[in-house]
């Protein structure tokens, strides 16, 4: 493996973070690889997956792990916007209305199980991932640096689930999946500590500044043109009328490119090949695409015959 981001103790950091969450998390190297390169390309993360895998956990330990401010969101049928954005009430003491940030006031936002909340709950969400602001009452308030929402989903045919739009799924840069553990990882399970003691105890290995400076290098990260001819290539192939309902947006193309460019600096290079495109073509691009003729196909076999049809220059 062709190893050259030069600062090594930037490299350091990233081997540290990810070590760290593995202690957390048993046997799921990818998708905590994933979720960091998500986060450091300025991405939110969906996890859906199956009640008691290790989502709610992931998020806690991300948390911790990188320093910043958390709070959790139970998302239920009856939460409304003003649970998550904050209202304003007013002061007999200094005769006027004052401003309660909710929760989404903070660094990392935990949107537990976000499709048993409302559509009009769920878009509450949309200015904040999007802009990093909110706008409430008429006036605007900036989120704080940085900012992301990892949103937890269970599977839509349970009880009590409302189904992300197009547009609320789209704010998301990657959907992943934890899956159960294996047998050596459940058996580690099984005989280590309570989760939720041990995501307490540890200790942040970066602060703000320093993520801030890792995603600022994601951004530095080379992306040749033969690279973008074949990322080019890739969203033509999506946008080919009759093949896929809808192709894959400008916006889909950038978090592409960012999530790959995040996942080669996580793999300690300055410079992007087409392997880092396709290890996040699943995650990025399989909550967005569905076939036209076989609408109801997993979203890695949609991609698994994108990255096929589509010849690496």
């Amino acid at each position: 493996m062709n190893k050259t981001l030069p600062d090594t103790a930037m490299a350091a950091r990233i081997d540290a973070i990810l070590a760290q969450l593995n202690t957390v998390i048993f046997g799921k190297p990818g998708p905590i690889r994933l979720a960091l390169a998500c986060l450091l390309a300025r991405g939110h993360l969906l996890v859906e997956d199956l009640p008691g895998v290790g989502k709610t956990t992931l998020a806690h330990a991300l948390a911790r792990t990188l320093g910043l401010q958390f709070q959790r969101i139970q998302f239920t049928s009856d939460l409304l916007p003003a649970d998550i954005l904050g209202v304003s009430v007013f002061s007999t003491e200094r005769k006027r209305f004052e401003f309660h940030p909710g929760p989404v006031f903070s660094q990392l936002v935990l949107a537990d199980e976000i499709n048993r909340a409302t559509p009009k709950s769920q878009s509450a969400l949309l200015e904040a991932m999007e802009e990093q602001q909110v706008t409430i009452e008429g006036t605007t308030r900036r989120l704080p640096e940085p900012f992301f929402v990892i949103a937890t989903q269970n599977p839509q045919e349970q009880i009590g689930t409302f189904p992300l739009p197009e547009s609320q799924m789209d704010r998301f840069l990657m959907r992943i999946h934890l899956g159960y553990p294996d047998a050596a990882a459940e058996r580690a399970l099984l005989r280590g500590r309570d989760r939720r003691e041990l995501v307490e105890e540890l200790p942040a290995q970066v602060d703000a500044p320093a993520l801030l400076a890792l995603q600022r290098q994601v951004t530095q990260v080379h992306v040749s043109d033969a690279l973008l001819d074949y990322l080019q290539a890739i969203v033509a192939h999506t946008r080919r009328p009759g093949v896929y309902r809808m192709g894959l947006s400008p916006r889909a193309v950038l978090a592409l490119l960012r999530a790959a460019q995040a996942w080669a600096l996580v793999d300690h290079r300055d410079h992007v090949l087409p392997e880092d495109i396709q290890a996040v073509l699943p995650p990025v691009a399989g909550h967005r695409l569905h076939l036209s003729e076989s609408p109801g196909l997993a979203p890695e076999q949609v991609t698994r015959r994108l990255i096929e049809a589509v010849p690496v220059p």
